[in-house]
This record gives structure tokens, C-alpha cells and sequence, in this order.
């Protein structure tokens, strides 16, 4: 009898201790408590505001692009005030999340700079990515109609010299820090863990479909066929136009396509350099002709990881968050681009983002019947003066 006495004694003990050690010690830190007058928003961002090239360095746009981004967003991520205390403002989250996406810093850095708690900084970013993404898909990641597919096409012709190119498609992986409870799915080739970013882009270096959050254990070809946009191409609801002539010596009509790797299957909808070592001259023209237009998928990941610097390092936030980070990304990619521009430099480097391997996808015979059309229009008509100089 007195043992029990003695453990539940101990247990009650116990319990008071953990109880204690529980309680916060401030209800508001004394650096938080600053956050109104020495928090960067105060101290840094007024003055960020006088002089607009600092201010596009900091946030990885101009002051036009951000007023106009935070007017779309405002009343979706304005929160309510209490007798206690004011809500943070719509502007001062938005500083938060662009300054975290453009800089890579952690959710630490942040805390100190501006003093908010970690896990306010956690949910801001959160609040803000979903609804910059909700806002902004449909405006910068439209649905292409038959004018738009049109319009691309007629720009990779004049830029990268391919006709009938509607995108050109390709797959990276972005690091993470191990997932909780993930096993082995988010496990890559490179021993690494990682999401996939599949993309389809235009000539003018912005996205026109992305699919965001397969596993980094799945190759390009899997990702790409279980896709909505796969099965809306193959069941043609995405209002291509019909398929024209590439020659005019040759009448026979060439489906619009998209280009790839070698991770693709070859169809009439989709073009992939030919296989193996030893390639006739022709073969060899075509594949350099694609790779021409490929590189702008290339490119375009380029520009976006030395823009969000979020890729820089492995990124440490649940999967959920990492999937909208990445497409948070995207539609900020083509909302700068579209106002902002570009630099060429940026894209001279993919800091980030690793290839996603190669999966076996066999060829159509339709596919590469079409294939065989466009390297014979390489090598006669629509050749270039320097294509076999860049073969040899």
C-alpha cells in the first residue's frame, strides 16, 4: 500500500514538472515586442521604396509589379483586429513571403528581421502562397485557345527555327529535406529527396502548363502520361489547330507539336530527338534542330531558380507547402516576366534543379513517320547555314 502511495505521488510529481516546464515563459518575447518599431517592414521597406532597383533586388520585382500583385490579393489575406491586438497587415505578409521565396532564407531569419514568432512567419507564407496561387493561375497560366497555340508556334518558328512547335516540355527535380513518415517515395536516382516540377513552356520563356508534387522516385514519362494536359492532347481538347503543311514543296499536312527529351515517347503530338551513337547526317540536323527549341525549357528554369532563390537549397517545409511554394513560384514567374522582363545572364545556369531520369517510351509509327518529315524539311528547305558546322 505504501508503494502505490510513494509512485502516485511520484506520478502527480511528474506530471506538476512537465506543467511547468510547458509554460511560457513571455507571452510576447521582449525582440518581438519591437516589431513596431525596429522590425525591417518598418526600418527597411519604406526606404526600399524610394529607389527601385534596391527595391527589385530585395523582392524580384518592381514597385508597380508588387502594388499591383497586393491590390489582387488584399482583401483574400487581410485578417481581422481584436480588442488585443492589430492583425498584420496585407502588405507587410506579402514583404514576408516574396522576401522568403526570393532570398531563400529560412523561417529563423525572418523571425529576427521582423519580428514575428516562427510559426506566425509559417503560416503567413502559407496563407500568402495559396492565394497568390489561387489568384493568379488563371491569369497567368490561362488555358492556351487556337489563337494563343498559334501565336506560339509562329514565335518558335521565328526564334528557335522549328515549325508547327507549340512548347517544349521537360521534368527537374527540387531538393527537400526529408518529408516525416515518406519512406522512400520522395527518394531519387541521385540519392537525394525531391519533388518533380514537370513543365510546358512557350519561346518567350514562360509556362504554359506546370504539374507539381509527383515523387522524385517517378521519371519524366510517368509524370507526363498520368497528366490532365496528357490526356486532354491526346484526346484533343485543347483546341490545337489542325495540322498544316511545314513545306512548301511537300503538301502533307504536320500535326503541331511539343518537343522533348529523350524521356518522351515519340508521337504525332510529341518530338524527341532520335536515339543512338551512330546517326546519319540527317538524323543528326534534326536532333540539333530540337535541341534548339528544347533549350527554352531549359532556360526557363534557369531564370527561375536564380530569381526565387527558394531552389537554391533544399526546401524544409511539409509537402503540401512545397507544392505550393513551387507553383507559387511559376505564376510569380510569369507575372514578372510579362511586366518585368527578363536578364539574359540568368539563364545561363540551373542552380537547383536536377534532371529527372529517363523512362522507356516506345516510338508510334505515325510519330515518327512525322519525325522523318521534319528532318527531311531540316536538310532541304528549311535548313540553316550553320547547322552542320554545330553537328560536327
Amino acid at each position: 500500500m505504501d508503494f502505490e502511495v510513494i509512485a502516485c505521488v511520484w506520478l502527480l510529481y511528474r506530471r506538476y514538472k512537465r506543467r511547468r516546464q510547458r509554460q511560457r515563459e513571455y507571452w510576447v518575447h521582449p525582440i518581438l515586442r519591437d516589431r513596431l518599431t525596429h522590425g525591417m517592414f518598418v526600418t527597411l521597406y519604406p526606404k526600399l521604396r524610394q529607389y527601385e532597383p534596391k527595391f527589385f533586388n530585395y523582392f524580384r520585382m518592381s514597385i508597380k509589379s508588387f502594388d499591383d500583385l497586393l491590390h489582387v490579393i488584399k482583401v483574400d489575406i487581410t485578417g481581422d483586429s481584436t480588442i488585443l491586438r492589430d492583425s498584420i497587415s496585407a502588405e507587410e505578409k506579402l514583404v514576408i513571403t516574396l522576401r522568403y521565396l526570393g532570398s531563400g532564407c529560412k523561417f529563423v531569419d525572418l523571425h529576427y528581421s521582423y519580428r514575428l514568432g516562427i510559426s506566425t512567419i509559417a503560416e503567413i507564407i502559407r496563407e500568402v502562397c495559396h492565394f497568390i496561387w489561387v489568384v493568379l493561375k488563371d491569369m497567368c497560366l490561362p488555358q492556351p485557345t487556337k489563337e494563343n497555340w498559334l501565336k506560339i508556334a509562329k514565335d518558335f518558328h521565328l526564334r528557335a527555327n522549328f515549325p508547327n512547335c507549340i512548347g517544349a516540355v521537360d521534368g527537374k527535380h527540387v531538393r527537400i529535406i526529408k518529408p516525416y513518415n515518406s519512406g522512400s517515395l520522395c527518394y531519387n536516382y541521385k540519392h537525394f529527396f525531391s519533388v518533380i516540377l514537370l513543365a510546358i513552356c512557350d519561346s518567350d520563356y514562360k509556362f504554359i502548363h506546370i504539374d507539381v508534387g509527383s515523387y522524385g522516385k517517378d521519371c519524366d514519362s510517368t509524370i507526363f502520361t498520368n497528366s490532365t494536359f496528357y490526356q486532354k492532347l491526346m484526346n484533343n481538347d485543347l483546341q490545337i489547330p489542325e495540322p498544316k503543311p511545314i513545306s512548301s514543296t511537300n503538301p502533307i499536312p504536320v500535326p503541331f507539336v511539343i518537343v522533348g527529351d529523350e524521356a518522351f515517347g515519340q508521337t504525332d503530338k510529341i518530338m524527341r530527338p532520335f536515339g543512338g551513337s551512330n546517326l546519319t547526317t540527317k538524323k543528326k540536323i534534326f536532333n540539333y534542330r530540337l535541341s534548339r527549341a528544347r533549350r527554352h525549357i531549359e532556360c526557363l528554369f534557369g531564370i527561375l531558380a536564380n530569381k526565387w532563390q527558394i531552389f537554391h537549397r533544399p526546401i524544409n517545409v511539409n509537402l503540401d507547402l512545397v507544392s505550393c511554394i513551387i507553383k507559387t513560384c511559376c505564376a510569380l514567374h510569369n507575372y514578372v516576366r510579362e511586366r518585368d522582363g527578363y536578364k539574359f545572364e540568368d539563364t545561363l545556369s540551373i542552380p537547383g534543379f536536377e534532371e529527372v531520369p529517363n523512362g522507356f517510351q516506345r516510338a508510334t509509327r505515325r510519330g515518327a513517320s512525322y519525325r522523318d518529315v521534319f528532318a527531311d524539311y531540316f536538310t532541304t528547305e528549311g535548313q540553316l547555314s550553320w547547322q552542320m558546322s554545330s553537328i560536327n
